[in-house]
């Protein structure tokens, strides 16, 4: 048996990952195929089975006549295949949601199979009649593999090469070999990346089978249940039933929901394995703390600005409209924080007390900061803007005590010396990057304001942000060929974030 499991492990070492990660998509094809035939819906059934069924022997074909090719390419070549995942895999994951579908055009499919991966969640559908269930599982099934995907990429393919957030702490330079990492897991980082997989792949799948269980507890739909448990886990924001609005556990699931959304703000609360070391207790992370005071100080901005708005016109709030106001607006700002983009379903009901419209700001810049180093939520990251407020509260110190030695002490002792001045690059790429997508989406026929909306939503993998942050939500459908493939190229920038393209473009790709 020992051996049969060397034998397994020696096959998977020598699979191109590529093929592999194509290969585990298409066999994910015949849970829809199997939950369609339950329905007797026969027609979605065999646009998926035979979908993967071809994507199976595709593999198989290729793995026959590479079998004897090891793979050589280091930690930039499995950065080179993520890439390749986010842009090449869609079209393949598209072929059955496309035939299923029967109506929409190709790259329509295409668009909503990058957002579901890319765990943006942007709804190119906006009516869920017009999906059937099957297909409502398949995207957020994919967007719950894309989530798991950026799990095991981080800590096996981003933290080593000190991008993804790690090159605030790591001690190497963005796109290089971290020191803190074993010579062996360089040397192989097949291995490094294995090891991961079988780590963090039962967290992510015991948790997701929790809040399942929960809702199913609370009185939600079996359908909405699984996806609303897989898109939290994800922070894609997919939903069957188009938002929370549409579930039936209420508040009760809202507040299941809430608890496992915590799991975006910090890397801390289900794994400590990273390529450096940071702080092994939740309290003292300060990713999850500086995510608790941006929730808790938004929420009370947002509340009080809802106070003044029933102030002005002469209204008066009930203690109990007041609490509902109050978690709906504690629960739409750590989701949109966290990049999930779920909005409560008490969140209009402090719009329509107020008589304010929806600050859509405040919604992109939650978007904009994100969540977590090494989780799968989107943005800046926390831990780039704890780096960026240390260096600004020393600066403060200097002008007031000119001739003070700063030493490391407990607040900073997680972030290097150049930490702060890696993150300021970033953000100014980040914002770089949004603009030039903004300009390439207004000359594409989109209006300024639209365009400053899509391109943040895209950046942040925040899709619902698209609903939710103007007056009028925009109509992905009605965007033009060109303006969708620019918002597919956004989407998979924001995911894999600036500085990892950038790594990919180094000499020593194409050396290894």
């Amino acid at each position: 048996m020992a051996h049969a499991r060397k034998k397994q492990v020696s096959l998977i070492r020598r699979l191109p990952l590529f093929l592999l990660i194509w290969g585990i998509f298409a066999a994910a094809m015949w849970m829809p195929a199997i939950f369609a035939l339950v329905l007797d819906d026969h027609d979605t059934s065999r646009s998926f089975f035979y979908s993967g069924l071809l994507g199976l022997f595709v593999v198989g074909i290729i793995s026959l006549a590479t079998s004897n090719r090891m793979p050589r390419r280091g930690t930039l070549g499995q950065l080179a295949v993520l890439l390749g995942c986010f842009t090449v895999l869609p079209l393949f994951l598209a072929i059955p949601l496309h035939d299923a579908l029967g109506n929409t055009s190709f790259l329509n499919a295409y668009f909503d199979m990058v957002s579901a991966l890319t765990t943006t969640g942007a709804d190119l559908f906006p009516d869920p009649d017009r999906l059937s269930a099957p297909l409502h599982l398949w995207r957020a099934q994919v967007g719950w593999m894309g989530g798991l995907l950026m799990w095991i990429s981080a800590a096996a393919i981003l933290a080593p090469l000190s991008l993804g957030g790690f090159e605030v702490t790591a001690r190497g330079q963005p796109g290089r070999p971290v020191s803190g990492v074993a010579q062996s897991e360089m040397v192989d980082p097949r291995g490094r990346l294995i090891r991961v997989t079988l780590t963090l792949t039962p967290v992510y799948v015991g948790l997701t089978a929790v809040i399942w269980l929960l809702l199913v507890i609370a009185g939600e739909q079996g359908l909405t249940a699984i996806c609303h448990a897989m898109s939290t886990m994800a922070t894609s924001g997919i939903s069957p039933v188009g938002g929370l609005e549409g579930a039936q556990a209420g508040v009760t699931g809202e507040a299941i929901l809430f608890l496992f959304l915590f799991f975006a703000l910090s890397r801390l609360t289900f794994s400590s394995d990273t390529a450096t070391s940071g702080y092994s207790r939740l309290d003292k992370d300060p990713e999850f703390r500086i995510g608790l005071m941006i929730v808790a100080g938004v929420a009370a901005l947002l509340f009080f600005r809802v106070l003044a708005g029933v102030s002005e016109i002469g209204g008066q709030m009930e203690p109990l409209q007041a609490l509902s106001v109050i978690w709906g607006m504690i629960f739409t700002v750590l989701s949109f924080l966290t990049t999930a983009g779920f909005e409560s379903a008490n969140w209009d009901d402090a719009q329509q007390i107020s008589g304010l419209g929806t600050p859509g700001l405040i919604l992109m810049g939650l978007a904009l900061i994100g969540g977590g180093v090494a989780t799968t939520a989107g943005g800046v990251k926390l831990l780039r803007v704890f780096a960026l407020y240390l260096n600004g509260a020393r600066e403060i110190d200097r002008l007031i005590y000119p001739s003070s030695v700063s030493g490391v002490g407990g607040g900073n002792r997680r972030i290097q010396s150049d930490g702060a001045f890696i993150a300021w690059i970033f953000f100014m790429m980040f914002a770089l990057t949004a603009a030039v997508f903004n300009v390439l989406l207004a000359a594409m026929g989109t209006g300024f304001e639209h365009a400053m909306v899509l391109s943040v939503a895209a950046l942040s993998t925040t899709g619902p942000l698209i609903e939710l942050a103007t007056d009028v939500p925009i109509r992905l459908i009605d965007l033009s060929g060109g303006a969708k493939l620019t918002m597919c190229a956004a989407m998979v920038i924001g995911r894999l974030e600036t500085l990892a393209i950038i790594a990919l473009i180094t000499p020593a790709l194409l050396r290894g």
